[in-house]
């Protein structure tokens, strides 16, 4: 059987050697082959991260580089600016798809600007996993948007998560259930979406 390949992108903050970022890498490599990688600014150090031209190039390198030897269908994951950039990536290079762990939709303040035009162009399955308390994206505006793409897509809800996918501590208790397995149910939606 041919395994997938996801290459995973960090968010604008922290590098793929998060704590979040192993925890998912190690459940990603469950299901396929995971490539995470950090874009230039993360690994010299820098705080703010690079405009979005070198971030697509970036991406584009990582993308080569994992392609080598896998014969596989391959997948751009990245958490917040991460599976912007890859949505970015995906107009332009061919792959199977695009997953987006917390997509970052808008930013912050009073009139945010809204970052639709990705995913308006794009063409190729794009998975959106989403948290009801995520400020960067409302699910309604992200409705809105979903109601005006062309690509197929599916949408994941995580009741209660933030824009890290995290449910809060009364939504565990009340249902149960603990993150780790609202993370594992991430990771089967992740699964059935790649097969």
């Amino acid at each position: 059987m041919v395994k997938p390949l996801f290459l995973f992108a960090h968010g604008a903050g922290a590098s793929s050697n998060h704590p979040w970022m192993l925890d998912w890498t190690e459940r990603l490599n469950q299901i396929g082959v995971c490539h995470p990688f950090d874009y230039p600014y993360m690994a010299a150090g820098k705080r703010a991260p690079d405009r979005l031209p070198k971030l697509i190039e970036a991406h584009r390198g990582e993308l080569q580089e994992a392609r080598k030897g896998h014969r596989g269908p391959v997948f751009l994951i990245g958490k917040s600016m991460g599976g912007r950039v890859g949505c970015h990536l995906a107009l332009e290079e061919p792959v199977d798809g695009v997953i987006c762990l917390g997509y970052p939709l808008q930013g912050m303040g009073k009139n945010p600007t809204l970052r639709d035009q990705v995913l308006l162009d794009l063409r190729v399955p794009i998975l959106f996993v989403q948290g009801t308390r995520d400020n960067l994206c409302p699910l309604d505006v992200l409705d809105g948007v979903r109601k005006n793409m062309t690509a197929p897509h599916v949408l994941h809800v995580v009741e209660t998560g933030n824009h890290s996918l995290e449910t809060t501590k009364r939504h565990l208790k009340e249902h149960g259930t603990s993150q780790d397995a609202v993370n594992q149910r991430i990771a089967s939606v992740v699964s059935k979406f790649v097969s």
